[in-house]
């Protein structure tokens, strides 16, 4: 592999799921050939110090700018280009396509021989507005390759491409660390420590907003305890919509049978995860087709712990689920296609343990990291 500049806003330790995936693909490549140029997280004196003890860890050089927000203006890219020039690097990996890879041009005058740029849900978004979906189109026309997450956003990112530079996409999703997520991960324990070792246990990992769902689980818990009297909604994750999810569950009458977490420590999410008996998160689309979700590793995730997913419909999210295998897709705001689903899998024990395992062979067939890492690499 060419030695690679890496250009992203999306890295820890700032928090969220493109983060994520850009550090597991980066720790999975050679870190003596690999050169990361990014955003800096907080400018507060906590904020600076956690990333220069994250920084300080890793195996590969990571250069921050002083800015919080990278955007292709002329400061950015010439420092992009003198980090590519200094380093040697001859090949660049744009963490979010959108805007940083409009910077591609410059950076291939500089030296540069491959340039790839990776797409997530809100290039998705981005291909609905006109002026937006011009620069995609400029971003795949000066690009070697464009990757998508799943067929959602290829086929709409695709549309504003032109057909060469559509053919030239590729499939690079994130992955699971089945090592880390797995039957065996510590689910016990949780439910023990929160005193739910009893009861059938519905779960949701991810961070609170509107469009993961968490609102129409609620509203489907009184349907799912008029058929399983015992059952409780785990709400893991912290977020902006939190007060109102409470009140929600107070007014739904169904707050007994309501337990939010609050954030939790990295190392605790898988454990979390197996503590339920269903994984689900019936995620919707929303303003319009511009909030939407890219993929949803999280209903994999929940597959490599070995449970059933019952997944909303928003954009990317069915790609992540085998429908009728791994779990099932419901209406995305369905609050009684999301209770007859839950309600189907918390009656049916054989039914769980079937669709779990085939999720974890999917899982080790399809989406590890060391797999798709190859397929970075092999474009890189």
């Amino acid at each position: 592999m060419d030695k690679t500049l890496i250009v992203t806003n999306d890295f820890p330790p700032r928090p969220g799921g493109i983060q994520a995936f850009l550090h597991n693909m980066a720790l999975r490549l050679d870190p003596g050939q690999i050169v990361v140029y990014a955003s800096t997280w907080k400018r507060s004196p906590e904020g600076i110090a956690a990333t220069a003890a994250f920084d300080a860890e890793q195996p590969f050089i990571v250069v921050r700018d002083r800015t919080t927000m990278l955007l292709p203006t002329p400061r950015v890219t010439r420092r992009a280009t003198q980090l590519l020039r200094i380093h040697g690097c001859t090949s660049v990996w744009f963490g979010a396509a959108a805007p940083l890879a409009l910077m591609a041009p410059a950076l291939r005058r500089a030296g540069a021989r491959r340039l790839v740029a990776t797409t997530h849900g809100h290039e998705a978004g981005w291909a609905q507005l006109p002026a937006a979906r011009q620069l995609l189109g400029r971003i795949g026309e000066t690009t070697d390759t464009i990757t998508y997450l799943g067929e959602y956003t290829r086929s709409r990112i695709a549309a504003v491409l032109t057909p060469e530079a559509a053919d030239r996409m590729v499939q690079l999703p994130p992955g699971v660390d089945e090592k880390t997520f797995h039957p065996d991960s510590g689910g016990d324990l949780i439910r023990a420590r929160l005193g739910l070792s009893d009861r059938p246990v519905v779960v949701c990992v991810s961070r609170l907003v509107p469009r993961k769902g968490q609102d129409t689980l609620i509203l489907a818990m009184p349907a799912i305890l008029e058929r399983v009297p015992d059952a409780v909604l785990l709400i893991v994750g912290g977020g902006p919509y939190r007060k109102e999810l409470e009140q929600l569950a107070v007014r739904t009458g169904v707050a007994g049978s309501v337990h939010f977490t609050g954030p939790v420590p990295w190392d605790e999410l898988p454990a979390h995860c197996g503590a339920g008996d269903v994984f689900a998160m019936p995620c919707r689309t929303r303003r319009g087709g511009l909030d939407v979700e890219g993929l949803g590793i999280v209903f994999l995730e929940a597959s490599a712990t070995g449970l059933p997913v019952v997944a909303g419909d928003s954009g990317g999210a069915p790609d992540a689920v085998l429908d009728g295998e791994t779990g099932w897709v419901v209406r995305g705001g369905s609050a009684q296609e999301t209770a007859d689903r839950i309600v189907t899998l918390l009656r049916d024990p054989e039914l769980r343990q079937r669709m779990g395992e085939r999720g974890r062979a999917w899982v080790e067939e399809k989406w590890r990291w060391d797999l798709l890492a190859e397929r970075l690499k092999a474009l890189l």
